[in-house]
């Protein structure tokens, strides 16, 4: 097997919308300060829905696995674990689609944070991952949270948000990303802030890093 093909390890960050799990990647990465370590986001990979109206757009069930492109996602993720490189689509969480843009990312990197509320749901993406976390944080604070953010930060009402959460997020939370917690093998309470867990996984990242330092 080639050298390359050991040195990539994808650690994988799922939980609730809302939980956590950008704020726990984004704080491990950046703390880390390496560029060997580069993350990706699950909701990159919303399929492209660029064929539907904005009215039919607003309308699809995004908690639901069959929202995401995870066969995409599992060739681009095997494409870096060969050693090769990835154009990774860029979302507009305002227009439900995918934008013209892309990220390159290529195989220098020797971690993978792969962070998004559905990532256990999939075996294949299971299969892939050398290590699975799981962000538990109380469902009432992860929707003020995710109320707060989708208001703010992606234009929306307050009523078409807690409609949202009543017919999808929390069904689809129920059905199916509370039940992947048991594919993970770290649960991480309270949120992305936790200092004990953040500490402990980026020994572990260290580690890493230091066991496939270039020669």
């Amino acid at each position: 097997m080639p050298q390359s093909r050991r040195k990539i390890i994808i650690l994988g960050i799922a939980g609730a919308s809302g939980s956590g799990k950008s704020l726990l990647a984004n704080t491990i990465v950046d703390e880390l300060g390496s560029d060997r370590v580069v993350v990706i986001s699950e909701d990159s990979y919303y399929k492209d829905l660029s064929h539907l109206l904005l009215d039919e757009r607003n309308k699809v069930n995004y908690d639901h696995p069959d929202a995401f492109d995870h066969k995409l996602l599992a060739e681009h993720l095997t494409e870096l674990k060969e050693g090769g490189s990835i154009d990774v689509p860029i979302y507009d969480y305002t227009t439900h689609n995918r934008t013209s843009k892309t990220r390159h990312i290529n195989s220098k990197n020797s971690i993978v944070v792969l962070e998004g509320i559905l990532l256990f749901s999939d075996p294949t993406l299971r299969d892939l991952m050398d290590i699975g976390i799981y962000v538990d944080t109380a469902l009432d604070t992860s929707f003020i949270r995710r109320l707060r953010r989708d208001v703010i930060e992606r234009g929306r009402s307050m009523e078409s948000v807690i409609e949202q959460y009543e017919t999808t997020v929390r069904p689809m939370f129920v059905q199916f990303i509370e039940p992947s917690k048991r594919y993970a093998d770290i649960i991480v309470p309270h949120g992305g802030r936790n200092r004990i867990a953040i500490e402990v996984i980026q020994a572990k990242m260290k580690e890493l890093l230091n066991h496939n330092a270039p020669n």
